[in-house]
């Protein structure tokens, strides 16, 4: 292999890797500037040697594919994508190959939102289909979770025979960052950018998720049509919003390239006011007839060209670096700068991930660096110019927002607090300490808790237990009975189980299952509080991290306030478990499949009781396999490793 195909073949491979994280799994690694830049050296690549040129080439193919969650439909009209255009010469280049097929042509310049390509078909003015690009020919019937897009007409303003229209569903930015502080507030990971929560979002298995996104659709183009005739594209999309689309929201017909140069640069200066993300503006031919005679290529139309705006860098001096608290403890810097006019914006903010990265890049206050804003995301500093001396910035010992020292865990970048009573992450903990799996605190959920918290009734964990109840019911919404309600559930908490506080506590890697291992292993929270690493490391389950996390937990001054608060409250702080006997102690049973009589929570109850434990995976260390019907893939694994399968009915006889 010759080292110009070996390149060739390196480069395929990581745009068909890069372009499935884009297009199916919703995570993209690098930016679309990046990217393109690699799709348009192999594109290049392949022109200088056609030898090695092939089918199935990512420059060949358009967008994603479709995935088998959702019924497939073949599109009668292929969903093209666009060719790339990233300089005005490559736009005058398009006009002189337009120019030589049709001489008296005019142009159309729109923006080009940056979301997820769709497909909305019409019968009689009613709706019938929706779906995705997938890859141009095959897409996903998405027609359940389009319906509850607001701005998606059911039915039209008009009755057309029959209508095929394409759009582009995008997420809002205030959407999105709605979406993003949803997503941090439950620990999860967030959405990279809008387009990436508008594919996820649409993707949905459930509708009514996809219904509390805030997704939005533009229409930009009619794929087929009955019943009616037209002969250009700004006359399509007139018509369009006549029906009741959401069309494209501006477009303007031009005279000749320049205009649309123009047009280009007046939207690329716009683009920082705009509510949605765009990265770049098209370029269509009007006339339809014109079209015609131009055709297209095997992926793109030769009608049409969408200018990309590049990058934008700036210099500019990092006067200081902020460390905010986020929910879940992490602690991020943020830089702040002399102010610059970047990608449409004034930017005077940028991320700077981590420590790591700040080491990395050798970033400290008071250094000129390099700033770039890509499309509409977060800005980021690139390098550093200049030095203002030799030291590196370093994060501060101590949270900045409750004053606890903070810590990092082995194998993670982040710096974290784990203060259960830090400001910056009470609403979080407040929902989790509440949540069912945790001390199940009835009519306490996000919305309630966050009223309590904007009210002052709740500012620290163990003001739930001193809740001002007659404040309750002067609030809005509020009546004696709710106020009372939640009185009952708050006194009913008291007496919960130990595993579940231990849960409750949100203690880092610690969940409900290892919330009750060390719960009946100490049986008291106040032998917890005492124990070594080397006591929790004798709990089968536990291992260093784990062991590590709940001594540091518990040696910090908020931690131990918080449990005796908790105990002059009166919250049972003991292990309820009651052990009627040891013959299953030392035994790990798995449980799978149905089971006649029992539920799979009860089964483990009563093992538990018995002095054993219960396991979700079959290993050397299994004693049982407990089966029931419909039995899955632990089966075969527990008759490799020679491990006894029992039923129901043994398990009763072993119990008695």
């Amino acid at each position: 292999m010759t080292e110009i195909e070996k390149k060739i073949n390196d480069l395929r491979e990581t745009l068909r890797y890069h372009s499935d994280r884009y297009y199916n799994d919703d995570a993209p690694e690098i930016e679309d500037y990046e990217y393109d830049m690699m799709m348009r050296e192999l594109k290049s690549l392949e022109e200088e040697y056609p030898e090695y040129d092939v089918v199935d080439s990512p420059t060949k193919k358009v967008g994603g594919k479709a995935d088998n969650t959702f019924e497939s439909v073949t599109h009668t009209v292929r969903m093209e994508s666009l060719q790339d255009a990233f300089s005005s010469d490559e736009i005058k280049d398009f006009d002189k190959r337009v120019s030589d097929v049709v001489s008296d042509k005019h142009y159309v310049v729109e923006p080009k939102i940056d979301g997820l390509s769709v497909s909305l078909e019409y019968r009689d003015g009613v709706f019938v289909r929706g779906s995705t690009r997938g890859d141009g020919d095959v897409g996903e019937d998405v027609s359940g979770n389009l319906r509850v897009i607001h701005n998606i007409p059911l039915k039209l303003k008009q009755s057309v025979p029959f209508i095929e229209v394409r759009g582009e569903v995008y997420m809002p930015k205030r959407s999105f960052e709605k979406v993003v502080d949803r997503q941090l507030l439950n620990d999860e990971k967030p959405f990279k950018n809008p387009r990436n929560a508008a594919a996820g979002s649409l993707r949905q298995k459930d509708s009514s998720v996809t219904a509390t996104r805030g997704l939005d659709i533009f229409i930009f183009n009619i794929q087929q049509i009955e019943g009616k005739v037209l002969s250009s594209h700004k006359e399509s999309l007139d018509y369009l919003k006549e029906l009741g689309f959401n069309t494209v929201p501006f477009y303007t017909r031009v005279d000749n390239i320049d205009d649309a140069l123009a047009e280009i640069e007046r939207i690329g200066e716009e683009r920082g006011n705009l509510e949605f993300d765009i990265d770049g503006a098209v370029i269509k031919v009007d006339e339809f007839s014109n079209r015609e005679q131009l055709g297209s290529t095997a992926k793109y139309p030769k009608w049409a060209v969408a200018f990309k705006y590049p990058p934008e860098e700036k210099q500019t001096k990092l006067k200081d670096i902020e460390i905010a608290v986020g929910r879940t403890g992490v602690l991020t810097p943020t830089a702040i700068l002399e102010s610059v006019h970047l990608a449409g914006t004034t930017v005077s903010r940028a991320t700077l991930h981590n420590q790591d990265f700040i080491n990395e890049k050798g970033i400290d206050i008071g250094d000129i660096v390099t700033v770039r804003k890509a499309g509409d995301i977060i800005p980021e500093v690139l390098c550093v110019n200049a030095h203002n001396s030799d030291s590196v910035y370093t994060f501060p010992t101590h949270c900045p927002s409750c004053g606890e020292p903070v810590i990092r865990e082995k194998e993670e970048a982040a710096i974290r607090c784990i203060n259960p009573e830090c400001p910056a992450q009470l609403l979080r903990n407040l929902i989790h300490f509440c949540s069912r799996d945790a001390m199940d605190i009835e009519g306490l959920g996000p919305a309630i808790i966050e009223t309590f918290v904007e009210e002052g009734l709740i500012k620290k964990t163990f003001d739930i237990y001193n809740l001002d109840y007659e404040r309750i019911t002067e609030l809005e919404g509020f009546k004696e009975t709710s106020a009372n309600n939640i009185r009952n559930s708050v006194e009913k908490s008291k007496s919960n189980d130990l595993s579940k506080l231990i849960f409750a506590l949100g203690i880092r890697h610690i969940g409900a299952k290892a919330g009750k291992l060390l719960s009946d292993h100490f049986r008291n929270i106040d032998a917890i509080m005492s124990a070594s690493i080397e006591d929790i490391l004798e709990i089968e389950g536990y291992g260093q991290i784990m062991a590590e996390s709940v001594v540091n937990y518990f040696a910090t001054d908020s931690a131990k306030e918080l449990i005796n608060k908790l105990k002059a409250s009166g919250v049972n702080m003991l292990s309820t478990n009651e052990i009627k006997d040891e013959r299953f102690a030392g035994m790990t049973f798995v449980l799978t499949g149905t089971l006649p009589t029992l539920k799979r929570n009860e089964a483990s109850k009563i093992i538990e009781s018995f002095g054993g434990k219960t396991s979700s995976s079959v290993s050397k260390k299994t004693t049982y396999v407990l089966a029931g019907k419909e039995a899955g893939s632990k089966l075969d694994k527990a008759a490799k490793l020679g491990i006894e399968i029992i039923s129901e009915e043994t398990f009763m006889g072993m119990i008695k």
